[in-house]
């Protein structure tokens, strides 16, 4: 299945991420945390499919995807950053990611953050926020991305790490075993990863040997 969507709106979020809104086509439904392929529907790059996660709820009348943009190639999320108002996606099947299973925590580094802005978003309009902590690290403040959004949201269930900018009031510390042994205060929960793939498997592990269930341990396969 193949649909091809316009683009309604880009936003910037941060200096590197956009916002994309698109057209929603009738039925098409998601389940927040799953994600679908897209390309953009110009010759040279419609064969070229990227993986991205719903960032919308599945009651918006728009879809809407939050991309971060990696300018030192000519890859599709450059290209993505080019488009405007009017230009055309194309979008497939929706396929399952990250879906939320309890109250638990999210620990998640940049652009990761991505599949967790719905699950959350969805929560905060169901009233069941209550229990769940962000974790979420980025290089520097700049990187952060909807800072405002989580803030009102989370409140103080929201800690931000910022690991290569040392004049911030930020936590500077990496989110390792010993901030896993000093923050995490119940190990029986769930626990929900996602970022680069080092980072993943890194933090899975640690979990792992912090007696966390590896059955509660929730990332992209």
């Amino acid at each position: 299945m193949e649909i091809v969507v316009k683009i309604l709106s880009i936003v910037p979020v941060t200096h590197n991420v956009n916002r994309y809104r698109l057209e929603k086509p009738a039925n098409y439904q998601f389940v927040s945390g799953q994600a679908t392929e897209v390309s953009i529907n110009k010759e040279e790059w419609k064969n070229e499919r990227r993986p991205f996660t719903f960032t919308c709820l599945n009651d918006d009348e728009y879809l809407e995807f939050t991309i971060k943009s990696y300018t030192d190639h000519d890859g599709v999320t450059n290209e993505l950053s080019k488009l405007k108002e009017g230009d055309e996606l194309i979008i497939r099947e929706v396929w399952g990611a990250i879906a939320y299973k309890g109250e638990g925590y999210f620990i998640a580094g940049g652009a990761g953050v991505t599949p967790f802005i719905s699950i959350l978003r969805q929560l905060k309009k169901d009233n069941q926020l209550n229990g769940n902590k962000l974790f979420f690290s980025n290089k520097t403040s700049d990187d952060i991305i909807l800072k405002d959004e989580f803030d009102e949201m989370l409140k103080d269930n929201v800690h931000y790490t910022i690991t290569r900018e040392k004049n911030t009031t930020y936590d500077n510390r990496y989110i390792d075993k010993n901030f896993l042994k000093s923050e995490i205060t119940d190990f029986t929960k769930q626990f929900y990863v996602c970022g680069p793939d080092k980072m993943v498997s890194d933090i899975t592990a640690i979990l792992k040997e912090l007696n966390a269930d590896p059955e509660s341990v929730i990332f992209e396969k």
